[in-house]
């Protein structure tokens, strides 16, 4: 007598498409993303004095330091705008790129002892590290809102229906840190010497994107330069939204887009190459 066939519910294959992002089975793992979200967003400050307020204090301090070497003693210019928002809008939106960014590009070495041991869609752990960052921006966003709340009421600021752009912008944020991350990940499994570079040219990035500076002050050949960094258009959007300052075109944000959506494509290209063999070389 035949035995009925026995029907898998869960089939995992080797084989798959370098483009497929396995967003139905990321899907499936979403109660595991929150898990992870939650744990990085816990350990945060878990086993600390001021616990979340170390989440103010940053952005605090790195403003007030950007105020006094940049604003009062190099005198770069804010185009009008008030020197403390000016430079803690920068800094907010920084934080979280910087932040998701060396996160997910620790995502092979950081977690080859759990990929060793258990399955589950590896898209799952960067994912979870630009959505546990966001969270992290949301807390510093308050306190963005308390300083903006401040100024518009004193009429120093003027923001314009742009800011309604700010929901994409950071889905723009995110994107870019996945994809570079994906690619330094991947990268890194065979170059562990890249993560240090990294760190360091990341720092030197900052000073190559409109974080304590506008686009404004650049002469023509640099401004035009400072167009293919796809950080320049989101700065800027968010800076003339907000503060209504800037010198913004939706060009720019358009060139960001298609530049980000590019290193999207090669980041998932590189990182489900990868994901076959990372275990051989980590």
């Amino acid at each position: 007598m035949n035995e009925p066939q026995q029907k898998w519910t869960e089939t995992i294959e080797a084989n798959h498409s370098l483009f497929d992002l396995k967003l139905k089975e990321v899907w499936q793992y979403k109660d595991l993303i929150y898990m992870f979200v939650k744990r990085d967003f816990i350990s945060s400050f878990k086993q600390t004095i001021l616990g979340p307020i170390w989440f103010f204090i940053n952005p605090i301090f790195t403003t007030i330091t950007y105020l006094i070497i940049f604003g009062r003693f190099a005198k770069l210019p804010t185009d009008g705008a008030p020197g403390v928002l000016f430079y803690l809008a920068g800094v907010t939106l920084w934080n979280y790129f910087s932040g998701a960014l060396l996160g997910t590009t620790a995502t092979f070495t950081g977690n080859a002892n759990i990929f060793g041991k258990v399955y589950f869609p590896r898209l799952v752990t960067p994912i979870s590290i630009v959505i546990s960052n966001l969270m992290r921006l949301s807390v510093q966003f308050l306190l963005f809102l308390t300083v903006w709340v401040y100024y518009l009421i004193n009429n120093e600021i003027s923001p314009n229906w742009w800011v309604l752009a700010t929901p994409f912008l950071l889905i723009l944020m995110a994107l870019f840190a996945l994809g570079v991350g994906m690619i330094f990940s991947a990268l890194t499994t065979k170059y562990k010497d890249l993560s240090m570079l990294l760190t360091f040219g990341i720092s030197l990035y900052m000073y190559a994107t409109p974080v304590i500076y506008p686009v404004s002050m650049l002469p023509g050949y640099f401004k035009k330069l400072a167009s293919f960094n796809p950080l320049t258009g989101i700065f800027e959007c968010f800076k003339y939204g907000w503060l209504g300052v800037g010198d913004f075109s939706p060009t720019m944000l358009i060139v960001s887009t298609v530049i980000i959506l590019i290193l999207l494509v090669i980041g998932v290209v590189t990182f489900n190459k990868v994901e076959k063999t990372f275990m051989d070389t980590v």
